[in-house]
């Protein structure tokens, strides 16, 4: 009566013979478990931005990066010893990105050409 592929979905079939509906056919109830699947294409979305860590790969690049995020962090060490941790450690990563932008720069996103033209 059923597919092969929603068989295993099927729990348990109850037939009543005698059920009093004024046909000759029989009535059926069926327990189904309904099986949801979560979508798997929302965690590969990344709105946020997102560097372009290829050009680390170049030695000319990579040093100027490390020269400049050393400088960073040692001009934070000289700030204040009694600063409190949340606030160091927002300054480190604001010093982190913005020498990442300077220094390698952003990704830049593919630009996917429409499903359909104007002529459709």
């Amino acid at each position: 009566m059923i597919d092969r592929r929603w068989h295993f979905s099927i729990l348990d079939i109850l037939s009543f013979r005698a059920a009093d509906c004024d046909t000759d056919h029989c009535l059926v109830v069926a327990k189904v478990r309904e099986r949801l699947a979560e979508n798997k294409q929302a965690p590969q979305r990344f709105g946020g931005e997102r560097f372009n860590f290829r050009k680390l790969n170049e030695l000319e690049v990579r040093k100027q990066h490390q020269i400049e995020i050393t400088n960073r962090l040692a001009a934070l060490e000289n700030l204040r010893d009694g600063e409190d941790m949340n606030r160091a450690g927002e300054n480190i990563k604001e010093n982190a990105k913005t020498s990442a932008k300077d220094n390698i720069g952003m990704h830049k996103l593919k630009q996917h050409k429409p499903w359909f033209d104007e002529e459709c």
